[in-house]
Formats: C-alpha cells, structure tokens, sequence
C-alpha cells in the first residue's frame, strides 16, 4: 500500500476508513496532493475526480443523497474552497451528510502575499454543523476533531468542514503507516415520546374534527406504510402531500396548488385546521404556506429527530422523533372524531381533477402541456430528479406514477447546482435516472456534464422556454427591455452543441406529436446519455398557466 508521508495525512484517511466515509470527490491540485495519494492508492476508497468544484460539491450531495452516508469532498487551498459553498449550504438545510475536507497553507503563510492563500478556518461558519481547523502535526488533538466532524456529519445529518494545514513537500510517499489513529464511536440517542406528551396531545386531538397533515420532502419508504394507512382511516384527518413527499396514499392529496390556488376567504375560514402535523423537509407550495400563515392552526406539531422550522408562524410543539416512532406510541391513544373535514377536501379534489383534465384537453402545446405529456410518460420504478424554479412547480400540478422516486433540491431552493446533484444520484443509487430541468437552471450548471462518471442510462429534460419562465408569473411583470434582460435573461441558446461536445445524444421537439414520439425514443435508447430538449412558446406559457388555475373553478 502506499501513503503519503505527511502524517497528517494518513490520519484523514485512516480516521475516514474506519468512520466509513468511502465515497471521496477529488478536485484536482497541488496542496491536497497528500490526501489524493491516500485516498486514490487505498482500495477501500471510491474516488471520483470532478474537477469543477461547484459541480464535485453537488455531484457529492447526490451520492449523499441516495446513499443517506456522508461523501467527502477534497480540494487545494485558495479559492477552489470557496465553490462547495452552495451544495454545503444545500446539504445543511435538507439535513445531508456532507464533508468537506480542504488543504491549507500554514498558517504562517496567510495573508503575507502569497498566491492561494486565503482565510479558510470557519470560512463556512454559517452554515458548517462543526469546524475542525487542524494544526500540521499528528496530534491526538487532531485525531479528536476528526473524528468529532465525521461524527457530527453522521449524527446531525449535515455538512461539517475540516482544514488541513500541509507544509511542503507534498508528493513524498512511503509504505508504511507512521500513525496510530485514535477512533471515537458515534453515539446515537434514541428519542421517544414522553408519556405525559403523548396524554397531553393525544387529548387535543381526540378534541379536534380538522386536523391537517402536510410532509414536505421525504425519502422514499421512509414512513411505514401500516401507519401510512392508519393516517388515511380518520375522518377528520386530511393529508396533503407534495411531489418529493414520496408517501402515497390513494386517499392523500398529492396536488396541493392545484386544490387550494382557486379558494376564497369562506373556503379558507372553513378548511382552516385546528391542528396543523407536520414532517419531512421544505414546503414547495407557497400556495399552502401562504394559507397557513394567514388561517393559522391553533396548533402546530412537528415530528422530526433533528430540527423544527417555524415555517407558519405557529409551531408549538416539536417531537423530537422519527415519523415512524411517533406514529407508534402517539396511535393507540387516539379515536377517530365524527368529521366531515375529510370528506370536504376529498370532493373539492375531485372536481379539481375533472376541470384540470378540461382544460389541457384544449390548449395549445407550452410548458404545461409538456408537463402534462412527460409525466403521462414516465417509466414506472425510475429515480426522478426535478430542478428548481418552474420545473418543480409545473411539477406540483400532476400525480405522478407511486413506483417513481422523486427528488429536488429544496434545502436553499437554488437552480446552481441540479445537474450535478442529478448525476451524482445516479451514481449513488445505480437506478435509471432522469432529470427534468429548464433551460437557466441548465445552462447555469453545464459544467455538470464535464464529468466520466455518467451512467448511460441517465438522461436529461431540458424545457427551453427561452429564459427565465418563472418570473412571467410573478407580480411585476412586464414587458420591457429590463425585464427581459435582468430578470427572465432571455436567450436563443440551445443544448445541442453541448450535447455533442460531452457525447450525449440529442432529441429535439416543439410540439404535442413530436415531443410524444421524442419521449418513446428518449426512453429506448439506455446505451447512451441523452438529452431531449422541448421548446415552448416563451410568451404564451404564463398566460396559460393562469388561465389553468382560473379555470379549476
């Protein structure tokens, strides 16, 4: 075996082999020359070099994402650090395992001048779960704060940073270990809900005739499917779940905005919950957050083992519990209340799905009809990666088939970093992958593709709509020269050249026919990566878009 000389070094590696941490991105460079000898000579390692750093970092996420075990990331010193800032700052809000592991000079080389010389201690202080800012020797010292960030990695579910200072010179090897690295166990509690808690509630809710329950991000499987049917037999109790919500119910609600975009006041006042559940991850629908920060719940519980987002105003309970866990002691202490909260959703969702079938049966090809089109289309039992801003919204108006995992980025909500996201996932989970993105989001991320690892079977759905679609449908829309320049950054680009230059194939379509033949195609061909791209009407998808929700009246 070879390792690099510098203790330090082989400490790093020796503490994440033994932590299992397996999955490293390199970025290539010259101070993190120690750790990429380590970690590229040892066999226990699967290295990958991505060496866009933004795109290692959430190409990284993705692994991490599917895997659910922390990935490190390792890059040079200087500004190349300073790219895993937003897939961190992702990884800390939608509570992934992520470690960020950056070469430093020593510190007597800061600021003197010198080229790549940054201030990198606590650099992601904001957003980092622990920072271990490590001195050139081999120390116990050192030891502890490894093991500590890995651990807290693991436990807390999020991104830690550790700095590793190396002096000169870098490429020495040897092949004999010269440390005895000190492990330390991560220790997991296990929460329970006390039993004073579970008399205290379960009484409100045996009080209570509407009661809403709304998950946000979830992985998939994550909630036992006896206490998903035990949810679906109150009465009183109403589900609302969201594209990457994952839980599937015939009797759950999965098209929030499509359900509420169309109510006035007396249908708020008379859906308006008396206790509001909550769990999973972020809320996609501002449609909903908007209802419940206006019609708020008397009561507001979140079931989560690690955080509690006041998103509405109104949290006033946070179980510090899995779903799973709460399900099964919070259950046999709770009756099913005479309600007809369930039933009044239920028919109001029904004549929801007949007017939204009205209407796309009649309007010309946009991205709402080629939402319409792809979903319909989809391969049963695929892993679906959906970028932000319109995509995931679109996607938010149609039921998608229960065999399909689906996953976005909805820690920070960013487009910056989905491609790469998407990739990596595909790696991690080894399923056939496909990501439906739009053409900024896309665009802004294209250096995703500069990458060896992309399996042949994962493909792309580009929606061109010539730039920023989104901002048509928020207030202050008009159509000037800033608009178009600043806020929608019109384009005439396409992805065809890309295509070629990174060897994917390219399907091109602009209407219904084309697009269904293009969708047959696209999902034939798994001996390739392919990117099909849609091209809507720019000017014309956010006037249709609102004529949609006026017309599920």
């Amino acid at each position: 075996m070879i390792y690099p000389k510098i203790p330090l070094a082989q400490s790093i590696i020796e503490i994440c082999n033994a932590k299992g941490v397996h999955d490293i991105i390199i970025s290539p460079g010259s101070r993190n020359a120690p750790l990429t000898i380590g970690f590229t000579n040892n066999p226990k390692f699967r290295c990958y070099s991505i060496s866009d750093e933004r795109c290692a970092a959430f190409f990284a996420l993705g692994i991490a994402q599917q895997t659910q075990k922390p990935v490190a990331v390792v890059c040079t010193s200087g500004s190349a650090l300073l790219n895993y800032y937003p897939a961190l700052a992702e990884a800390f809000y939608s509570q992934i395992p992520f470690i960020v592991i950056s070469a430093d000079r020593p510190t007597d080389k800061i600021d003197i001048g010198d080229g790549q010389t940054i201030r990198q201690e606590n650099v992601f202080l904001n957003h980092s779960l622990y920072n271990a800012n490590l001195t050139e020797a081999a120390t116990k010292e050192n030891d502890v704060s490894i093991n500590e960030a890995i651990n807290v990695a693991i436990a807390q579910k999020g991104p830690v940073h550790i700095n590793v200072p190396f002096e000169e010179p870098l490429y020495e090897t040897t092949n004999k270990l010269s440390v005895d690295c000190n492990i330390y166990d991560t220790f997991k509690i296990n929460n329970f809900v006390s039993q004073d808690d579970i008399a205290s509630f379960s009484n409100l809710w045996n009080q209570s005739d509407k009661i809403l329950i709304l998950v946000g991000d979830c992985i998939p499987n994550s909630v036992e499917q006896k206490w998903i049917d035990h949810l679906a037999s109150f009465p009183s109790v109403v589900v609302l779940t969201e594209t990457i919500s994952n839980l599937h119910h015939p009797s759950f609600i999965n098209t929030i905005d499509t359900l509420i975009t169309p109510f006035g006041s007396k249908e708020f006042t008379e859906l308006q919950p008396r206790i509001l559940i909550t769990f999973g991850g972020m809320i996609v629908s501002k449609r909903v957050k908007s209802f419940l920060r206006k019609y708020k719940p008397n009561h507001h519980w979140h079931i989560d083992e690690l955080r509690a987002y006041n998103t509405f105003g109104t949290l006033t309970k946070h179980f510090i519990v899995h779903p799973n866990q709460f399900f099964k002691q919070f259950f046999p202490f709770v009756n099913h209340v005479k309600s007809n909260y369930k039933a009044t959703f239920e028919a109001i969702h029904q004549q929801r799905k007949i007017k939204h079938q009205e209407y796309l049966s009649k309007i010309k090809f946009s991205d709402l009809k080629a939402f319409e089109s792809i979903f319909s289309n989809l391969p049963n039992h695929i892993q679906l990666q959906i970028s932000n801003s319109s995509p995931i919204r679109y996607a938010q108006l149609f039921s998608i088939d229960t065999t399909i995992e689906v996953y976005c980025n909805r820690g920070t909500s960013g487009i910056d970093g989905s491609t790469s996201t998407a990739i990596g996932a595909a790696v991690g989970s080894k399923k056939p992958t496909v990501l439906i993105t739009g053409d900024v989001g896309f665009l802004y991320d294209s250096n995703a593709l500069w990458n060896n690892y992309i399996p042949k079977n994962f493909k792309i759905i580009l929606i061109n709509n010539g730039g920023g679609g989104i901002f048509r449908i928020l207030p202050g829309h008009e159509e000037t020269e800033t608009f178009n320049t600043f806020f929608e950054t019109s384009h005439c680009l396409t992805a065809e050249h890309l295509a070629k230059m990174y060897q994917f194939d390219y399907i091109s379509s602009s209407d219904e026919t084309s697009l269904s033949n293009s969708l047959k195609q696209l999902f034939k061909n798994n001996d390739k990566p392919t990117i099909l791209e849609v091209f809507t009407p720019t000017r014309e998808n956010n006037k249709l878009l609102l004529n949609y929700f006026e017309a599920l009246v």
